[in-house]
């Protein structure tokens, strides 16, 4: 894939929105998001004006971790709808020119699906080498010292065939074998089956973890453990997760996809940045989006956000197309981890940034972490280790739409609990408020979509300090923009005329956290308060000291 002006995909210049199906909208008051209350809800988001809804899991599942653990990869659970309902979801986005991403969860199914069932039967079933079985150790220990990230061994014991199978997550969530091509084909096929619907794409959960060491050799301890963190960080997941044959794998998914026309693969990826950017693929042919988490894992500094922007933009492929997300259903929200003034300076940041921007539902409103009481508790990482404070669920709680009972969310109970402050951060409020978190995403936006220097520019680094951190974004034949942010609660001095691109500084502020800013003139030195971000049209007069950007 060649990149020029003429040839940006969708998912290069468009906006990804990301909804958690439970606690996006209840159609039937049964207290559980679903895919009828999704439908009502797409004229928001076609307000907002996002590109592509990527929904969390859909599938038929006993609900052992919320639909992560399938048992019937072709089918929609009763609480979310019908494959009717999927059908008239996906016309009703594309006819509103948006996209529909599906998760698709290959690493694992439910241990009721049927491929299990058969596979637990005996020894000799056809299936047997579909999951991952093993024999105990000569001392009837488990066959290795890998562990489950919900806490745990990662092995468990069938009486039936006295034999151990390994499940990376949950135990009801068994771990399939990549290393059999049937399963492979299978999988293949199941993707298929979403494409021939029309779907536009899949995020691919946990997409590192897919094949394991053939030899089940021990991962090494961690000596650094903490152990207020995860059990499954005891040991060092090197022959767990992430292994060499891992790429094969994904090279396929990306034939599948790219046998049908401008479809879209992500890959769910936690790996630094050396190891993430292999999953582009050599020639850009694996996931076009390997998931970039750094601004969910860095600490909210300006000088280490600006450097990891810098040694992620080098260390891309050619032609490789950069991402950024700030929140999702597996980690803490944006505006509980730095403060809701903070997180519009993240907003700013996300939505000016090259590359393709992922939104978090409820992110746009605010929302924050919702403290859920144990007896509440759902989640199952949060139930296997209650000591260790890792439930999901206070990231997971329902959308903020209205001030009325429950949100406007649901008639009847909701399955997790509301923010008690719902009634003031909610859409209804904050769309007629034009300094809300929700009209400035909505402006961002805008802008981005109107400007091809913040659609496809490139991105010039300038400066960072303790507070601030500055970029340019341009594109040939178009305007250039600053984007500066106080990553700081405190004041800041800003003296452009010592940065050599900045030395005769004119511009608008077009964007900013603070809207009475918007329309004022910017010059070479200027102060900015604390929690504040401004996005600036450079002039062309005195622009000859910009280096050039293409």
């Amino acid at each position: 894939m060649s990149i020029s002006d003429n040839n940006y995909l969708w998912w290069q210049t468009g906006v990804i929105y990301q909804i958690y199906p439970r606690s996006y909208q209840d159609s039937n008051g049964d207290g559980i998001g679903d895919l009828q209350g999704i439908i009502q809800r797409l004229d928001y988001l076609k307000w907002l004006g996002v590109s592509a809804v990527w929904l969390s899991p859909i599938f038929s599942s006993p609900m052992a971790d919320f639909g992560y653990d399938i048992s019937d990869y072709q089918n929609i659970h009763p609480l979310f709808g019908s494959l009717d309902d999927f059908d008239q979801l996906l016309e009703e986005v594309h006819s509103r020119e948006m996209k529909l991403l599906l998760d698709l969860v290959p690493n694992h199914t439910s241990d009721q699906h049927p491929w299990f069932l058969e596979s637990r039967s005996s020894k000799d079933n056809p299936k047997r080498d579909w999951y991952i079985w093993h024999d105990a150790s000569p001392d009837g220990s488990y066959p290795n010292n890998w562990l489950a990230v919900f806490g745990g061994s990662a092995w468990e014991w069938d009486e039936h065939t006295q034999q151990y199978y390994y499940h990376g997550f949950l135990k009801e969530q068994p771990d399939l074998n990549w290393r059999n091509p049937e399963v492979e084909e299978a999988m293949l096929n199941m993707m298929r089956f979403w494409l021939d619907k029309g779907v536009d794409g899949f995020r691919v959960d946990v997409i590192w973890h897919i094949i394991k060491d053939k030899k089940l050799k021990n991962n090494p301890v961690n000596e650094y453990y903490n152990p207020q963190d995860s059990t499954y960080n005891q040991v060092i997941p090197i022959y767990s997760t992430d292994q060499p044959e891992v790429h094969d794998i994904v090279r396929k998914m990306r034939e599948v996809i790219d046998s049908y026309d401008g479809r879209l693969l992500i890959g769910e990826i936690y790996l630094p940045i050396h190891r993430l950017i292999m999953y582009y693929g050599e020639n850009n042919n694996e996931a076009h989006l390997p998931f970039n988490f750094q601004l969910i894992s860095l600490p909210w500094n300006a000088r280490q956000i600006a450097a990891a922007v810098h040694e992620y933009e080098k260390a891309l492929p050619e032609n490789g197309w950069p991402n950024w997300v700030l929140g999702n259903h597996d980690q803490s929200r944006i505006a509980s981890r730095v403060g809701l003034d903070q997180a519009r300076v993240a907003a700013m940041l996300l939505l000016t940034l090259r590359g393709t921007p992922t939104i978090y539902y409820g992110d746009e409103i605010g929302m924050r972490d919702v403290p859920i009481p144990a007896e509440e508790v759902q989640d199952p990482q949060g139930l296997n280790m209650p000591d260790k404070n890792l439930s999901r669920d206070p990231f997971r709680t329902p959308m903020q739409w209205d001030s009325s009972e429950n949100s406007g969310f649901t008639t009847s109970r909701p399955w997790l609990r509301l923010d008690r402050a719902y009634r003031r951060f909610n859409v209804e409020s904050m769309r007629a408020d034009p300094c809300s978190i929700l009209s400035l995403y909505k402006r961002l936006i805008e802008k981005r979509q109107q400007e091809p220097s913040l659609t496809y520019g490139s991105y010039t680094p300038l400066f960072s300090d303790a507070q601030v951190m500055a970029y340019l974004r341009h594109a040939e034949g178009h305007h250039k923009f600053l984007i500066v942010l106080n990553l700081t609660h405190r004041p800041c001095y800003v003296d452009s005329s010592k940065i050599e691109a900045l030395q005769s500084l004119r511009g608008t502020i077009e964007v900013a956290t603070l809207p009475e800013l918007e329309g004022s003139e910017l010059h070479n030195k200027f102060t900015m308060g604390g929690d504040e971000g401004i996005l600036v049209r450079l002039r062309n007069e005195g622009q000859a000291f910009f280096p050039s950007t293409n």
